[in-house]
């Protein structure tokens, strides 16, 4: 059976008695001896692969996060992810205090993510020990990258359950990829991310929750002047990429994971993500993410400003139509260089923060995340130890630094 129905009529036509059959367009594949075919203009196009699974599963109201994970069982549940999955939602409010008593099992069957005692894709990937051993791709790469997209510096890849991941994520990108511009307010010290932490995290999180994970690695590739992350999954035919922009209906890939990151406090459930980012980043002047869809899946681009203008001296005051305010650029001029002064003292204030965090960071990992030669570090190094600020103990070539 085809699964075809067809409007049968008999006309006549002239002398002649015919028979009239009219089949309407098919918005589904149609199976013919087991293979699976959709019309494409005026050929037929035989499905098969990941996008025949795809209708399969569609076809039968299930998603791949649904799917039992066989081989997989209880044993295999991290109860530490379970815990901390728990902690964050009662800390939210987004879980009854009750719920700390929870086992693994009633965790993962409340979020509809365990069959016949089997635990589902969506389980492991969330809560599982060891997720990459089912799911190779399942993890979060991260790339530092010079002027080109050839030059790659240095790269990390972020392992483990989805759950914690942003977590890691987001401590990774602190410590060793993204900048805390330090400034005072009155006598206090202050050092926020270059980028707000609260987008920062939510475009994480999106990233993560709302990927295909029967494609490939999410990809972070960090220049100097943006960030460009890009995860697998097309949008849904419904939600072309410009009504991302306002609010609109939640339509998660995965819902039951999605439901997980909601419980936890980590997203919102009613399609206000991105007015989220956008909003973070214009309350901090600074210019929004950009959304596209690219290679089959979903890029955000990035811009680093406050990271350019301590390395390259430009400003970052942006009033809410994103133009740069005109006072910002116009600063007065003594009779040395304000900017590349201002520059280098900054320049200076970050190393100090690079060496307090890791005390044996060498002089290649400060260039590297400063973007600036070694000779330009050594300088700046000799700077703060002749101003008594740093001290190096141990041998020339190792050793560590010390502040004073």
């Amino acid at each position: 059976m085809l699964g075809i129905v067809a409007r049968v009529s008999h006309i006549e036509h002239g002398e002649k008695d015919v028979i009239e059959i009219h089949i309407d367009p098919s918005s589904i594949p149609i199976s013919y001896k087991g293979i699976f075919y959709m019309r494409s203009g005026a050929t037929n196009q035989e499905l098969r692969g990941l996008a025949l699974q795809q209708f399969l599963m569609k076809k039968f109201g299930r998603n791949w996060e649904d799917i039992p994970c066989y081989g997989a069982t209880l044993d295999d549940i991290s109860p530490e992810a379970i815990q901390y999955f728990l902690n964050k939602g009662i800390k939210d409010g987004r879980m009854s205090p009750n719920a700390d008593s929870s086992t693994p099992e009633e965790v993962i069957s409340n979020l509809g993510l365990m069959e016949e005692g089997i635990p589902c894709n969506g389980a492991i990937l969330l809560f599982g020990k060891h997720p990459q051993r089912h799911f190779v791709t399942s993890s979060f790469k991260i790339g530092r990258f010079g002027s080109t997209n050839f030059d790659l510096l240095s790269q990390e890849i972020i392992d483990g359950d989805l759950i914690q991941m942003p977590d890691r994520v987001m401590r990774t990108l602190s410590e060793k990829y993204l900048i805390r511009p330090i400034h005072y307010e009155g006598l206090q010290r202050v050092e926020p991310l270059e980028l707000p932490e609260e987008a920062l995290r939510e475009i994480i999180c999106n990233a993560i929750v709302h990927r295909d994970y029967q494609g490939t690695w999410t990809q972070m590739s960090i220049y100097s002047d943006h960030i460009r992350l890009w995860n697998a999954g097309k949008l849904p035919d419904d939600l072309p990429i410009e009504k991302l922009i306002g609010k609109h209906p939640s339509k998660p890939r995965n819902p039951k994971m999605a439901e997980a990151f909601y419980r936890a406090g980590f997203i919102e459930a009613w399609g206000r993500g991105i007015e989220k980012i956008i909003h973070g980043f214009n309350a901090e002047k600074l210019t929004p993410p950009t959304f596209s869809v690219e290679q089959g899946g979903v890029a955000v681009h990035i811009p680093r400003e406050r990271f350019e203008a301590i390395n390259m001296g430009r400003p970052t005051d942006i009033d809410q139509s994103n133009r740069l305010d005109k006072t910002a650029i116009q600063p007065i001029q003594p009779d040395t260089n304000p900017i590349q002064t201002d520059t280098k003292a900054a320049q200076k204030e970050v190393i100090m923060d690079m060496i307090r965090k890791n005390p044996a960071i060498s002089m290649a990992e400060i260039s590297r995340n400063l973007s600036i030669t070694k000779s330009s570090v050594q300088r700046r190094l000799e700077a703060l130890v002749k101003e008594g600020r740093i001290r190096h103990v141990g041998p020339t070539n190792g050793g560590s630094w010390r502040l004073s």
